[in-house]
């Protein structure tokens, strides 16, 4: 089975809460296994993945807003593939200006209808995994 690093830049639970039943459906469709990191706001992501670029992740999950008033923006993309980083704010122009650093997936998140929001999540990492194959 393989196993996939997961890396979540997401402050809201309710948002983790269904990213996290959607690997639960990628792992059983696909037979893989997904290892998980979440870090809610942007000073931890200066001071864990910034600082220590040997740590590697397979797929990124890429908010924007943390509730400490900062950007996951912050974020080193040098430090992943960029094919794999996945954008999932609510605001329109955040995920254009992730856009802007070489982000080309994009999954807007509804907090009006998260339900949608987790399909097309789903289809956008099993695509991600197909090519992967």
């Amino acid at each position: 089975m393989k196993n996939i690093k997961v890396l979540v830049l997401e402050d809201d639970l309710e948002t983790v809460e269904k990213i996290f039943s959607v690997l639960r459906v990628i792992e059983d469709e696909n037979k893989v296994s997904f290892c998980v990191t979440v870090i809610p706001d942007y000073i931890q992501v200066e001071e864990l993945i910034n600082k220590n670029p040997q740590v590697k992740f397979d797929v990124l999950l890429l908010d924007r807003d943390c509730f400490l008033g900062g950007s996951f923006h912050n974020v080193d993309l040098k430090n992943f593939d960029i094919g794999k980083v996945i954008s999932i704010s609510s605001v329109p122009q955040y995920n254009e200006d992730a856009k802007k650093i070489g982000v080309r997936r994009v999954v807007v998140k509804e907090y009006q209808n998260l339900e949608n929001f987790a399909i097309r999540l789903k289809m956008e990492i099993s695509n991600l995994l197909t090519i992967e194959r």
